[in-house]
């Protein structure tokens, strides 16, 4: 018996400190129960049978209300309860913003065998978004990425990506991504189209993009959240190298995942460390 949820941010992240409070159908409180470090809730309270109100508020967070219904158990499951960061509703202030690299990350995973994952990033990047006054869809973004500060934790397999085999980073040091253009696809959801240059390679890539909201920083300075994510085909950037097992298994899949977290400062330029 009692009450079950797990309170998470719109990105996955777990919401330790929010608040869960149920109410009767006459706006009773009849249980408050606070998430723990893992963003779950746990409560052994009985409940009578019935249909009851359930609010999660969260300091820095929109409240989220939702009915449940309570059986003969006397258990509540709410299930996993999303919460959106303040302002995430509202588009960032228009102007110049610019990608703080310290509160950001640039990943992709692959295949490796067939059965697990290879997990790399690239540690030297910037990039500069442009937040259109009128029209949201005229924004922009550009992105610069040193290819050879590929990083996936093995010395071995970093410097064979960087190698002509891959990367090739002494013919094609630089990662570049120019958006073309922005098509809403949520309230808070967007595809971003633009072109990839990789390995002497341009192709048009679209990135699916969620805002998570704007707000202050300890420096006097506004930020932005995003996270956005793509899959890319590495034979579309005339990376083909493989190597092929016995079983017929390739070593590294052909298909990357890549997701990026970003944090942008408005203004066009980084404050001072």
């Amino acid at each position: 018996m009692g009450l079950t949820a797990r309170i998470r941010t719109r990105d996955g992240w777990a919401v330790s400190h929010a608040v869960v409070t149920v109410t009767d159908m006459t706006g009773t409180q009849v249980l408050r129960a606070e998430a723990d470090a893992e963003g779950a809730v746990r409560d052994t309270t009985g409940l009578a049978p019935g249909a009851y109100t359930v609010i999660v508020t969260a300091v820095g967070y929109a409240p989220a209300a939702s009915s449940a219904l309570v059986t003969a158990s006397g258990r509540a499951e709410v299930g996993t309860v999303t919460l959106a960061r303040q302002g995430g509703t509202e588009l960032p202030p228009p102007g110049p913003w610019t990608v703080d690299p310290v509160h950001s990350s640039v990943a992709a995973v692959a295949q490796h065998l067939g059965i697990s994952s290879v997990h790399g990033r690239f540690t030297e990047f910037g990039g500069s978004i442009e937040i259109a006054p009128d029209d949201i869809t005229k924004s922009r973004v550009e992105a610069v990425i040193r290819a050879a500060s590929v990083d996936t934790g093995n010395g071995m397999r970093d410097t064979h990506l960087r190698s002509a085999d891959f990367l090739d980073v002494e013919r094609h040091p630089e990662i570049t991504f120019r958006s073309t253009g922005l098509t809403q696809a949520g309230p808070d959801r967007w595809t971003v189209h633009g072109e990839l240059a990789m390995h002497g390679v341009v192709r048009p890539v679209d990135l699916d993009l969620a805002y998570l909201g704007t707000g202050a920083d300890p420096w006097g300075g506004t930020r932005a959240a995003f996270r956005a994510t793509t899959e890319l085909h590495r034979e579309d950037f005339a990376m083909n190298y493989n190597q092929v097992l016995q079983a017929g298994i390739a070593a590294i899949g052909t298909t990357l995942r890549v997701e990026l977290d970003i944090q942008a400062v408005q203004g066009d330029t980084l404050p001072a460390a």
